[in-house]
């Protein structure tokens, strides 16, 4: 896969919920960190083998309740917004970076109404 999913995040209005939920369920390593997005309550969960990195995040106002996000590693997040664009999806965030050393991220509404996220890193 030339772009594959490189990162994902899951949110609720209920973040330690969640995170003790997923680590219960699936035995996954979860840590509160500081959030690349200003996000509160926000918990990195680590890549086991052959698996991504992901977060999950407590909801804030402007967000819907349940929260799904994945994104895809690219090379170019303009060239590759512009891309999606062009075959009829709707930009919803332009290239921005995240704090830290989290990369740069874009987001865009396919054609369907899915929303994904382009990250870079």
């Amino acid at each position: 896969m030339p772009d594959p999913v490189a990162y994902f995040e899951m949110g609720g209005p209920d973040a330690a919920a969640l995170q003790d939920f997923y680590a219960g369920l699936f035995g996954w390593s979860i840590e509160g960190v500081a959030s690349p997005v200003g996000a509160n309550n926000y918990y990195f969960v680590s890549p086991a083998e052959g698996g991504i990195p992901g977060g999950i995040m407590q909801t804030g106002e402007n967000m819907p309740p349940n929260y799904l996000m994945v994104y895809v590693r690219v090379d170019d997040l303009q060239a590759s917004l512009d891309k999606a664009v062009s075959l009829g999806a709707e930009a919803l965030l332009q290239p921005f970076t995240l704090a830290g050393d989290a990369g740069s991220i874009a987001v865009f509404r396919d054609p369907a109404g899915n929303v994904l996220g382009l990250h870079k890193g």
